[in-house]
Formats: structure tokens, C-alpha cells, sequence
């Protein structure tokens, strides 16, 4: 998650390129989460090897290896244009400064500043298609993003900031639910699973996927971003409870609420959580987009203190456990809707 106020990044010639339903499907046996696999994913992402997962580091394309892998295991259909992976063209000022998206995919052949350094960020996608025939066109997002600060100045002799919370717990989530969904039963609609990059310097990776879309953004229904689940939130209702941010602005959050699940509306609506992470952007271009989360306003927040040793990892794993729940939701009931003034208007 970003720092508040809302701050997108300038965008170096960035390029282009309703159904209704049924009730959800039960649960198969094999789909609860089990927390050892939400440590062992976790420690892995959060691990010092890592090196903080900054965009376009060696230590972030670890961690994208390392979730391409996961999708691959789980059966996920390879969406990426290196197979899991999707390359982000990037390039570093002075090479040393701000990243910026650029706009072909072979950076080489395009004209960028002499002092501008070319590298690459990834995004990692895998899908599981859609049974019905009548819904399979239609897309469900589910998405984190994995990267975080790097390697920083110094807190307490540990310069490594490892982002356990931030977001490699919305991480872990989106492999738990793509492990769940993956294994059946075969969801009606088409869920796309979504790996960003470049979160925190300004939505490099969602701003590119935008525009580079596994499957097209007139077909997405929904999109659900899941962000810093690490830890629970008394505002929320404590351990194994979440918040959904922009809870009155559509449906999905009362459809979540009218079939049980322990998601509750955003408690803290002044910190304006449904404008600072990778959601609105898809929710500006009239994708109820929402992000669900629990994060308590704890003070590892952009820390190297954001370390593994501080998840409650019941915790998360319950959240997770909702979030398979409100995944099929959006993936065999009906999609969600706009309220009235709830959409926002595209700012960025």
C-alpha cells in the first residue's frame, strides 16, 4: 500500500495496446487453506533473499519466479508473454532515479533520453477459464502486488525491508485462492490471477497490465485487490475478520455481507484506503474494483520491522479462507454493480 495522499507517478509515453446467476457452487473439501502453506509462501516472499522486492531488482524477479511457479504448480494457465511472467518496460532516470513506465515492450527500439537507464519490472498472471458457457468471456481479477521498498536505510541495525504485511500477505492470498479455485469446482466466469509490480512508486505494473490485459477489460466484471491481511483489526471485529474498502460505492460488498462472510465495511474511511492501492485504477476505468484487507494501522508500516515474526498467521489464514469464499462469489453469482455516484471518475 502506498503512502497517503494518493500520488501517481508521470507515465513516459504509456502505450495501449453482465451476466447474473446462480447461487455459488459449494466449496470442494480440498479447497480450505491450510496455514502451513500460508508460512511457507509467506516466509519464502518475506525472506531476506528478497532483498525488500524493489521494482526491477534481482530480488524482486526471485520473488516473481517464485510465484510463477506456485501458479504453475496449482494448473494455472500460463498468461504472461514469457509465460507466467509479464515484462514491464521501465526506464530509471539518470539511472538512478524515479521509474517510469515506457511504452513498447522491446524498449531497445524505442526513443528514450540518452541518461535514461532501460530495465524491466514483472507482473505475474495465470487464469483458471470459465465452465459456463455463457459466463466463461467474463472476468474476475483477483490481484496483490508483491513488490515493496528494497533495501533502505537502516532501522535497528536491519536495512532489509521485507514487506510480510505489505503486500506479501495480499500475495500469499492471491496463490491460496488460486490453489483453491484451481482445484474445483471449475468456476463459471474466467479468474484472472494478478501479480503487480511497481505498486508502490505508482501502479507501474497495473498501469501496463491496463493496457496489456490477459483477457479484455470490457469482459472484467469485477476486480479484487487483497492488501495487507497480515495482522487482525479490532475496528473490523478482530482476528479472522476483514474490511472491504469502498464498501458503499457497489454491491459486492453486501453480496460478501448477505452470504456470511466476515467482511465488513472499511472502518476508517477518512484514511481514503479505496483511492491508495492498485484498485483504482481498474475501478476509474467502471470495473467495480475494491480492495479487501485488515490492515490496523500498526507501526511496521513501511518498516524493515514489517518482518514475518510480527503475522498472526490464523489470523490470516481465516481472512484467506474468506477470500476463496468471495472469489466464487464474484465468479458464479451475480456481478457487481455500481451504486448510484459510486463509481469514481478517472483521475490518473
Amino acid at each position: 500500500m502506498r503512502l497517503r495522499p494518493f500520488c501517481g507517478i508521470t507515465l513516459l509515453l504509456l502505450g495501449c495496446h453482465s451476466g447474473g446467476g446462480n447461487a455459488p457452487s459449494a466449496a470442494a473439501p480440498d479447497s480450505a487453506v491450510r496455514e502451513a502453506d500460508v508460512r511457507r509462501e509467506l516466509g519464502v516472499l518475506a525472506d531476506d533473499s528478497m532483498e525488500g522486492r524493489a521494482t526491477a531488482s534481482a530480488g524482486s524477479l526471485r520473488a516473481a519466479r517464485f510465484i510463477g511457479a506456485e501458479f504453475a504448480q496449482f494448473g494455472l494457465t500460463a498468461a504472461g508473454d514469457s509465460g507466467y511472467l509479464q515484462r514491464v518496460p521501465l526506464g530509471r532516470a539518470g539511472g538512478r532515479g524515479r521509474l517510469t513506465v515506457l511504452r513498447l515492450l522491446d524498449s531497445l527500439n524505442q526513443r528514450v533520453p540518452s541518461e535514461t537507464s532501460r530495465v524491466f519490472g514483472y507482473n505475474v498472471v495465470g487464469l483458471v477459464k470459465g465452465s459456463d458457457p455463457a459466463l466463461t468471456d467474463q472476468v474476475v481479477l483477483v490481484d496483490a502486488h508483491y513488490d515493496h521498498l528494497g533495501i533502505g536505510a537502516p532501522v535497528n541495525g536491519d536495512s532489509i525491508y521485507n514487506g510480510a504485511d505489505d503486500d506479501g500477505s495480499g500475495t500469499v492470498a492471491v496463490l491460496e485462492i488460486a490453489r483453491a479455485l484451481a482445484r474445483g469446482p471449475a468456476p463459471r466466469r474466467t479468474i484472472v490471477f494478478v501479480t503487480t509490480t511497481g505498486e508502490e512508486v505508482g501502479l507501474l505494473g497495473t498501469r501496463w497490465y491496463l493496457n496489456h490485459p490477459a483477457r479484455p477489460l470490457e469482459k472484467m466484471v469485477a476486480n479484487l485487490e487483497i492488501e495487507m491481511i497480515g495482522r487482525p483489526d479490532s475496528l473490523a471485529g478482530g482476528v479472522g475478520k476483514a474490511w472491504l474498502t469502498g464498501y458503499d460505492r457497489s454491491s459486492m460488498g453486501p453480496s460478501f455481507h448477505a452470504a456470511g462472510l466476515p467482511i465488513v465495511a472499511d472502518p476508517r474511511p477518512d484514511q481514503e484506503f479505496f483511492q491508495r492501492s492498485d484498485n483504482i485504477a481498474y475501478a476509474e476505468r467502471g470495473i467495480p474494483a475494491h480492495t479487501l484487507s485488515s490492515f490496523n494501522l500498526h507501526g511496521d508500516y513501511h518498516q524493515p520491522s514489517d518482518d514475518i515474526s510480527r503475522i498472526d498467521f490464523g489470523h490470516m489464514t481465516a481472512v484467506i479462507q474468506a477470500g476463496v469464499e468471495a472469489v466464487r462469489l464474484l465468479a458464479n453469482g451475480p456481478a457487481p454493480k455500481w451504486n448510484p455516484g459510486g463509481q469514481p471518475t478517472q483521475q490518473h
